[in-house]
């Protein structure tokens, strides 16, 4: 065999055998995911990352029950800590980013009101993230709580299955919904402005969101798994999640 043809055929297996990783992903980390899919791309240019989006309980669960994702970015602790406790995840949980909670309005509201805002009559619809799989709705019954309004409006909440569709309902059938700060720095939210479509809630109001990352033993023997993992923590990865509203702790 000539020389050429088998450096072809040694360059064309080579890329043939190129790397994967699966990835279980919060819906609030979507948007920032794909400037992070980016960034990694530059030094690894032939890993592909199929990602699959959801509340973090709904992915537990589907992980609990065999899924072969890799790597699970989670919107909070107790996830991927069950999983940890397991065995199903082969690395401790630790904190990537700090998540923020948000009001959201398609129409302006009066934000300086704070919680008291969502008593007004001219708010019917509430729209929340379903707390029992997704953190974010955990966080926002809390904030309501705290603030001493949640029996007043209870009655308005409108729940939906993760916190990507919180979005929807906000600027759709909802009046205002409790979303992820860093939903705001997605494509086609420029049109929401802070101060009058947005704002943050009171962070006082309920327990920081520590999201929490772990590699999977699916790929536990995955090197791209593991660098995808450590490209996250890294320096680069935290730049780029703080870019999309998130604290780094």
């Amino acid at each position: 065999m000539k020389k050429s043809v088998l450096v072809a055929l040694m360059f064309l297996t080579t890329y043939s055998m190129a790397g994967s990783v699966s990835i279980a992903l919060a819906a609030n980390v979507a948007d920032v995911m794909v400037e992070l899919k980016k960034e990694f791309a530059l030094a690894h240019p032939d890993t592909k990352l199929n990602v699959t989006l959801g509340s973090s309980g709904k992915l537990t669960a589907q992980i609990k029950n065999g899924a072969p994702y890799q790597v699970f970015l989670s919107a909070d602790m107790n996830f991927p800590q069950a999983l940890y406790k397991e065995g199903i995840a082969v690395s401790k949980p630790v904190v990537y980013a700090q998540g923020a909670l948000a009001y959201l309005s398609k129409t302006p509201q009066d934000f300086t009101e704070g919680m008291a805002l969502l008593k007004n009559d001219a708010i019917s619809k509430i729209a929340v993230a379903n707390p029992k799989t997704a953190p974010y709705g955990t966080a926002a019954l809390e904030a309501m709580k705290k603030a001493g309004v949640y029996d007043e409006v209870k009655g308005k909440l409108v729940f939906a299955e993760s916190i990507s569709q919180t979005v929807v309902y906000a600027v759709t059938a909802a009046d205002i919904g409790f979303i992820a700060k860093s939903s705001l720095y997605g494509p086609n939210m420029s049109q929401y402005k802070e101060g009058a479509h947005w704002a943050d809630v009171d962070p006082s109001l309920y327990t920081p969101i520590n999201q929490g990352i772990v590699l999977l033993k699916a790929g536990e023997q995955n090197k791209e798994a593991k660098a995808l993992y450590d490209f996250i923590l890294s320096a680069k990865g935290k730049e780029i999640l703080k870019k999309f509203g998130y604290h780094i702790p």
